[in-house]
């Protein structure tokens, strides 16, 4: 196997890198803006309506999704923090660009709620409640993260499996 210049490795493995950071880091500052927002400006007892039924609506979320588990927060943000261990590190050595992006928008969505955890408000360790905001009635109180793990994570599952797939047949 020929080896590659040291300088095109670097530019190659900065550009890896990058297909996993930026849409991580992305994410991460659009959730954690938007919560500063919300807890800036949103009275959580007036949900300010927008339109049809989209309302902002400030929660805090001690538990998992849809509030499950709520004297659970310490296990749960210790589950997220092992989770997010391993997706930074499947991102980071993923070699499919797609797959790799997308791991990218899950960590970042993954990242959004754990730093709530660990530096909102809370009563020790790892009690940090999650900031939800964005309110359709119709479905349970969510944030920015959870948009990024709801619609990254299928279609990580997806594409991962049609890389699996297409290796297997070729």
């Amino acid at each position: 196997m020929r080896k590659l210049p040291l300088r095109l490795e670097s530019k190659q493995m900065h550009k890896k890198i990058l297909f996993f950071a930026l849409p991580s880091l992305v994410v991460l500052l659009l959730d954690q803006i938007t919560k500063s927002i919300a807890v800036a400006k949103l009275d959580p007892r007036e949900p300010v309506e927008l339109f049809w039924t989209l309302q902002l609506n400030l929660i805090r979320n001690p538990g998992a999704s849809f509030s499950i588990g709520e004297n659970l927060t310490p296990i749960i943000a210790t589950i997220a923090i092992i989770a997010s261990i391993t997706i930074a590190y499947l991102g980071v050595v993923e070699t499919n660009f797609k797959v790799k992006f997308l791991f990218g928008v899950v960590f970042g969505g993954v990242l959004g709620n754990v730093t709530d955890r660990i530096f909102r408000k809370g009563d020790g360790f790892l009690s940090g409640e999650v900031v939800d905001f964005i309110d359709l009635q119709w479905w349970p109180i969510f944030n920015f993260a959870d948009v990024a793990l709801v619609i990254g994570l299928p279609l990580l599952l997806y594409y991962r499996y049609q890389v699996e797939r297409n290796l297997s047949n070729g």
